[in-house]
């Protein structure tokens, strides 16, 4: 924790803007790593976009799952493009500037990240109640449940998200403006402040435990369950086509939830600025990518609904 005492005012630099560093400490690879981003950030648009576009227009895809999953590709498409196309801008111009305002990039990443929690969680909650209680599903999952689920998953980390970035940016910043990050996230910006920081560091960790912990235990608890159901299936076929799915959601949501919590409740002494970099590629861009992939390409009717759109 960072307990030093606060500078006196005429001290401290009045930052108007930060230096994102992104890659720059691999000059030689910056044209590769633009390619590379730019070919994923098509994949992640095309892939989701997809996914949102037959869910919403295939009668045989209007469930709760699937109202859920459009939800969750549109949300991939917010999320990583909170965060991407400042990361190719930086990589293609090499300017690295980054106004405060802009930087205020950071609230939109924890509010999509926040929302992907608590929506990842839900999507568990649904499966939970199909394979588990299947003869209540239609009355515990309609229409207007539905609805109230997703909304709140939307809007709770709003308010919280601005808070949380407004007291951040309200910190003295008088050390260097380099940020050793591709994009404003918490751990690298809280590097710079001055002053203590003790406050907005127990803020971090109460966030992440609320948004990321609690969902990931609720997932967890979810899917003990509907693996403990599976286990008495009586078919060794359909005992492996259930395992199949789940063992690749939760794939999928250990990758998101486990780098996003070592990230945010890791203590502060122990960040190492590379380390953080690499875990951020997981959950903003990995994860985006590889969703559609994990939660279709196993979907039989999913694979249905796309051949259809492609035959049109």
């Amino acid at each position: 924790m960072n307990h030093q005492e606060k500078p006196p005012e005429d001290n401290l630099t009045e930052l108007v803007e930060f230096v994102l560093l992104g890659f720059a400490d691999t000059p030689h690879l910056q044209w590769f790593l633009f390619g590379l981003f730019l070919i994923i950030y098509i994949i992640i648009l095309m892939s989701n976009g997809t996914i949102f576009l037959i869910t919403k227009m295939d009668p045989s895809l209007q469930t709760p799952m699937y109202f859920f999953l459009a939800n969750f590709s549109f949300l991939e498409v917010c999320y990583v493009s909170a965060t991407l196309p400042r990361m190719l801008m930086n990589l293609g111009t090499q300017r690295r500037r980054i106004s405060l305002v802009a930087c205020a990039q950071m609230c939109f990443a924890l509010i999509f990240g926040g929302t992907e929690c608590l929506l990842l969680a839900v999507m568990a909650y649904d499966r939970y109640v199909a394979i588990c209680n299947p003869l209540h599903y239609p009355l515990v999952m309609n229409h207007k449940v539905c609805i109230q689920l997703v909304t709140g998953s939307w809007t709770t980390g709003i308010p919280v998200m601005i808070g949380h970035t407004y007291q951040i940016f309200s910190l003295p910043f008088c050390r260097s403006k380099q940020i050793n990050h591709f994009f404003c996230d918490i751990p690298p910006i809280l590097k710079l402040a001055c002053g203590d920081t003790f406050v907005n560091e127990m803020l971090v960790y109460t966030v992440a435990v609320l948004f990321v912990m609690v969902p990931f235990l609720l997932i967890l608890g979810s899917y003990s369950k509907i693996i403990s159901i599976i286990l008495k299936l009586p078919s060794a076929t359909s005992r492996a086509k259930a395992f199949s799915t789940c063992s690749s959601h939760l794939m999928v949501v250990v990758v998101f939830f486990g780098s996003g919590i070592i990230t945010y409740l890791r203590p502060n002494t122990r960040h190492s600025e590379g380390i953080d970099k690499m875990l951020s590629l997981f959950y903003t861009i990995l994860t985006p990518m590889f969703n559609p992939m994990i939660y279709s390409s196993r979907n039989k009717d999913v694979m249905i609904a796309l051949k259809k759109l492609l035959c049109k």
